[in-house]
Order: C-alpha cells, then sequence, then structure tokens
C-alpha cells in the first residue's frame, strides 16, 4: 500500500460518504479526529485540502465503522450540543436529543412571570434539561434527579464544568424529594418494553428508554406524584412519544391538572404534553 499521498481532509470526507455516513456526521467525527472538535464545519471547508496523519484517519474510519454500527455520534466523541450548551455525554445516559429543546423552551415560558422558581428535572440523565434552564435563568432553584448514579456522575460533571449551580438528588422521580416547585420537568423512559425501534438503540442505557407495556408505566408515576410536590399554579410539564399525547393528556386531566395541552416538536410532532395544577381545589 502507498503511504506517501495521505488522504487529505476532503477525500476522508468522500471516503465517510461512500461508507453511508450522513454528511453532518462524518464532520463531527472528522473534527473529533483531528482534534479540532470546536472548529466548526466552516473550518472543514477552509482546510480540505489538507493531508490526513494516517493513524488520524485510520481512527476516523474506524470512528465512521463505529456509528454505521449504530453508535450515537455524541459518545464517539464524548460531546453534545443541547440548548448552546456543550455537554459530555458517554453511555451511562442517554443522548441529548434536539427535540427536548421544545421541552425547555415551554418550562422557560411557565417560570418566566416568576422570581427565583423552583424547579426540579426528573430523571435528569446528562443533565441537560436542568442545566439549559439554569443557564436560562441564573436566579432558579433548579434541583436534577436521577435513580442512576452513573447518569447523576455524567450530570455533576457537566454542572461542574459549565459552572451551573444546579442541585442534584438520587431518588426514584419524587419519592423522597421536597419540594413544592413551581414546576416538574421530565423526559422520562415512555417506549413499550416490546417497540421493535428498541433493537436499533442497543448502545444507551436501556432504563432510560423503556416503561412497560405501554410505555406510559413512569409517566403514569410522576402524575401521580407531582401534585403533592406543585405548588398551585405549578406546571407539571412531559416529553413523551410521537403518538401519546393523547393518553397523556388524559392522565394529567384525570389527575386534575388543568389547562392541559400539548406542544410540538421541530417536526410538527405534539412531544410535550403538560398541565397546571389549579391555584384552588373547589370543596367536594
Amino acid at each position: 500500500m502507498n503511504h506517501t499521498t495521505s488522504p487529505t481532509l476532503a477525500q476522508a470526507l468522500a471516503q465517510a460518504h461512500t461508507l453511508g455516513l450522513a454528511r453532518i456526521d462524518a464532520q463531527l467525527l472528522l473534527l473529533h479526529a483531528v482534534g479540532c472538535p470546536d472548529a466548526g464545519r466552516a473550518w472543514l471547508l477552509a482546510h480540505d485540502t489538507e493531508a490526513m496523519d494516517d493513524t488520524v484517519h485510520a481512527q476516523f474510519i474506524a470512528l465512521c465503522q463505529r456509528r454505521l454500527a449504530g453508535e450515537p455520534v455524541a459518545y464517539l466523541t464524548g460531546r453534545k450540543e443541547f440548548y448552546g450548551l456543550p455537554l459530555q455525554v458517554d453511555a451511562r445516559v442517554l443522548d441529548p436529543r434536539p427535540d427536548t429543546e421544545t421541552l425547555v423552551d415551554w418550562a422557560l415560558e411557565v417560570i418566566a412571570p416568576l422570581a427565583s422558581p423552583r424547579v426540579v428535572d426528573l430523571g435528569t440523565g446528562s443533565g441537560a434539561i436542568a442545566l439549559a434552564l439554569q443557564s436560562q435563568r441564573t436566579d432558579a432553584q433548579v434541583l436534577a434527579v436521577d435513580a442512576s448514579t452513573d447518569a447523576l456522575a455524567v450530570a455533576q460533571a457537566n454542572a461542574e464544568r459549565l459552572g451551573l449551580p444546579v442541585q442534584f438528588q438520587s431518588a426514584n422521580w419524587l419519592a423522597g424529594v421536597e419540594g413544592p416547585f413551581d414546576a416538574i420537568v421530565s423526559n422520562p423512559p415512555y417506549i413499550p418494553s416490546a417497540d421493535p425501534h428498541l433493537a436499533a438503540l442497543t448502545h444507551e442505557p436501556l432504563q432510560a428508554l423503556a416503561s412497560g407495556a405501554d410505555g406510559l408505566e413512569d409517566i403514569r408515576t410522576i402524575v401521580a406524584q407531582a401534585p403533592a410536590h406543585l405548588q398551585p399554579g405549578g406546571w407539571l410539564l412531559l416529553e413523551h412519544g410521537y403518538d401519546q399525547a393523547e393518553a397523556v393528556q388524559a392522565l394529567l386531566a384525570t389527575q386534575g391538572f388543568a389547562l392541559v395541552q400539548s406542544r410540538n416538536d421541530l417536526a410538527g410532532i405534539a412531544r410535550c404534553s403538560g398541565g397546571q395544577w389549579p391555584l384552588a381545589q373547589t370543596v367536594k
């Protein structure tokens, strides 16, 4: 094999494309491989004729092959941008999805009129939601809860690196968590345990994805626990599956929540549902 001509960055990207990799994935993996993860995709264009070191090129192709086998880019690079924050993620936590930014937007809306609002993020994982809320509302008291000590370790490291004063607690949803809160937000597991799509997510922690036969087990628990932990007028906001808005709205309404509604994600799918705990309970 002739090693006198090392591939250029442009050739390496073309090679990844031939392997079947999405362009954005190839670009992020290439920036990671050449040691310039923050340089941005414009940098690649400006340097596309530069030759790659053979070792770096081999590492890049290996990363491409792992990506093709289903490993999320965020795990391969150890980085994921969420709500403008650079998070460190690995296989101990879910790879934060852009759709979840819808939940953050809604939470910021409901706490907007409040001074020093108290917010809890249940099943925080990498800390993405809690850290995004804290970064936007420096006066908020944000608590991040997870039952997984592995996940809490990842989230706490992210908080320390970003200098955000989020508090952390190990708990199973709201069990043993001190309220009351102005908003409870959660992106809980919501995939039915028999869902064939789970097979494609083998690199992510299963307990953070699946939730019983209909995928609503954890959401039922949170909806039942939430009223005792909410201020009157406080909101419960939940992310759920693409076809679960109706079922989640029904759970919220049955529990006694008012103003029950859903919000669409970037693709126009009802991705989050929530409701407000009434200011005054009518005496039966």
